[in-house]
């Protein structure tokens, strides 16, 4: 009895949603072009990461290599979005890697994909407005902090912020109504703001180059100390060595693991499936252009800002003005100010876009409350998941020290590209099931085997041709060059043991460093075993059929590329500090409350499957049930 329950209760946890693809119908207005969608991308994507990023990642990791550590960055961060721009072609549907995984991999590695996604964008709405807010106040001479400090105190360390930030409330506030106004204004004004960014970033470019000068990237160690009063040893562990390197190799990829946080933001793109007009072409287009376009004004204006000055002598903390100002400029520090303002104005309306739009797909599916759910009968928005969203990232912003917050933002994002990845991997290995002539696949992948029988009678006919039995030379020589229900079931299995593995490959290179250097023979040992074993496994996954199902984008290089997406992305999961997973431990349990309380027991696809179950059992008493193909349509 006990065993049943558990068993029952664990199905509930990995049954996955029935996704119908014949139908574009939607709550949403589908009124998005693929220019919109490129211009959100780049915008949430080219934020305030190049106005001070550069600056601190030239002076104190890599020096003028920081065009190949943005290089690096872009790449891992395009194998991420190659799995995305799969996904937006395959599932056009609101929900980004919530709906991913609901379809690929089961119910709660859905709700902690939607949950981490939701309190990463709460973070980065609420911690870009604190910056906003920061820079405005800066640029005017600093009377904002000055006022409110001498007025409000409420400094409580590591909680609390030195003083509540109004101006921020102010600012979510009037973004939150234009959000709920309707999304082809806030597509406008985002791309109003984008193009004044990109000019601006244009003419530092073009500036940079004018006045930079080459000698910056070819600077002797000898300079680099007589420029400096402290000892040469303390200035070479500071400044480095001079030169293209003057950090090594290693200084260059610290700082690509540094750069990588600055593509964040493209996956907003895949929350728009019900609202562009052309969710299969646009999204992954959209995708793969905003990531070239960020990446390329990243590196020119990287390479610009090092050659006007010595990347030792840059201002971390204002890179572009001080540089500049060292040219003999000081003027351009307006243009930059403005430009800044803008990058932190789409930022912050990227990060406020998809998320009440997650959390509509999974109130719409019953993992959170019905009521945010409702879509405005005119303006076609969530309105109620928009106006809680933002009230939520308000208050964040209006009393919290975000500083130690902001790596949660993180491990939401990682943890999401890590599971669209491994959705990628599994979902192209299952069988091809259409649920209709229109639609052009079916991403059903649960439910017993009676079950499909009864929806689809062809299965039984396939099956009882093709009896097939788990063997070694099934792993490695399967008989057809078209999925089955065996050979995807053998990838399931394998990408469990991929992402084990690749997990305990990380922890290994992380804490074990300083021995695998020593060449300690135990480490190195376990490391090449696990090696050895990950690469057995991904050759099973790569002989396996693939489905051959037409889509308009599809990932290359299966399995290679989404192995190594997961690869990097719980390597930098695991770079992360003991207390930031600890508040992501916490943040965890407040998710698990609500989902083990209210969503596992009121969701949709849960309702679905108990129909289904009186269905299968009700028509085994009338032997005159219609299995016929019209009447089997799901």
């Amino acid at each position: 009895m006990l065993g049943e329950k558990m068993t029952s209760f664990g199905k509930k946890l990995i049954r996955r949603r029935t996704v119908d693809l014949s139908s574009n119908d939607t709550h949403f207005a589908r009124c998005l072009t693929t220019l919109d969608l490129v211009s959100l991308g780049v915008g949430s994507t080219l934020g305030a990461g190049v106005y001070v990023l550069a600056g601190e990642v030239a002076k104190e990791m890599a020096g003028p290599s920081i065009i190949l550590s943005f290089l690096v960055a872009a790449f891992s961060s395009v194998l991420a979005g190659l799995c995305y721009a799969e996904f937006g072609a395959r599932v056009p549907k609101a929900g980004s890697a919530y709906l991913y995984s609901y379809v690929t991999v089961g119910e709660i590695w859905a709700f902690i994909a939607g949950w981490n996604l939701i309190l990463s964008y709460v973070i980065g709405t609420a911690s870009v407005a604190r910056a906003w807010s920061a820079a405005f106040d800066n640029i005017i001479g600093n009377h904002i902090s000055t006022f409110f400090a001498n007025k409000t105190t409420m400094h409580l360390p590591g909680v609390l912020a030195e003083r509540p930030d109004f101006f921020a409330v102010i600012l979510i506030s009037l973004l939150t109504l234009l959000l709920a106004f309707g999304v082809s204004e806030s597509a406008l004004v985002n791309k109003i703001f984008t193009a004044v960014n990109l000019l601006v970033l244009s003419f530092v470019i073009i500036a940079g180059f004018i006045k930079g000068d080459i000698k910056n990237w070819q600077l002797s160690e000898n300079c680099v100390n007589c420029s400096q009063s402290d000892s040469p040893d303390d200035m070479k562990k500071a400044f480095g060595s001079g030169g293209f390197f003057p950090f090594g190799l290693e200084g260059t990829l610290t700082g690509a693991a540094t750069c990588f946080y600055a593509f964040v933001g493209f996956d907003c793109i895949a929350t728009t499936g019900e609202e562009a007009r052309n969710p299969q072409r646009s999204i992954p287009i959209g995708i793969i252009v905003s990531l070239f376009i960020c990446f390329v004004f990243y590196c020119l204006v990287s390479a610009s800002l090092t050659l006007m000055v010595p990347y030792f002598l840059l201002n971390k903390n204002s890179p572009l003005p001080e540089a500049f100002k060292a040219v003999g400029w000081e003027p351009a520090r307006y243009a930059v100010a403005v430009g800044s303002l803008c990058a932190l104005s789409t930022s912050l309306l990227g990060s406020m876009f998809p998320m009440p739009r997650v959390i509509h797909a999974m109130a719409e599916d019953r993992l959170l409350f019905k009521f945010l759910s409702q879509i405005h009968s005119r303006t076609k928005t969530p309105l109620i998941a928009t106006i809680v969203s933002g009230f939520f990232a308000a208050v964040l912003a209006f009393l919290l020290d975000l500083k130690d917050l902001v790596d949660l933002m993180s491990i939401g994002t990682l943890l999401a590209y890590s599971l669209v990845a491994v959705c990628v991997l599994i979902l192209r290995y299952q069988p091809r099931q259409p649920n209709s002539p229109q639609a052009m696949e079916m991403l059903e992948l649960n439910g017993n085997e009676e079950e499909r029988v009864i929806m689809n009678p062809t299965i039984a006919a396939a099956s009882a041709q093709h009896m097939e039995t788990l063997s070694l030379a099934m792993l490695f020589n399967p008989p057809g060059d078209t999925p089955t229900a065996l050979s995807g079931r053998i990838v399931y299995f394998c990408v469990a043991v991929v992402a084990t593995l690749i997990t305990v490959i990380c922890v290994v290179l992380t804490l074990n460093m300083a021995a695998l250097k020593d060449a300690n023979v135990g480490c190195v040992v376990a490391l090449v075993l696990l090696l050895v074993a990950l690469l057995i496994v991904t050759i099973i996954i790569w002989r396996q059929p693939q489905s051959n199902a037409r889509l308009n984008f599809k990932v290359p290089f299966l399995p290679l590329l989404p192995i190594f997406s997961i690869f990097i992305n719980i390597l930098l999961m695991v770079q992360l500090s003991p207390g930031t997973w600890a508040r992501f431990a916490v943040c965890m349990v407040g998710g698990f409350v609500i989902y083990f309380t209210y969503g596992i027991w009121n969701s949709v696809e849960g309702k679905n499957a108990e129909g289904a179950c009186a269905a299968v059992e009700k028509p085994l008493q009338h032997p005159g049930l219609d299995l016929s193909p019209g009447a089997a349509a799901v």
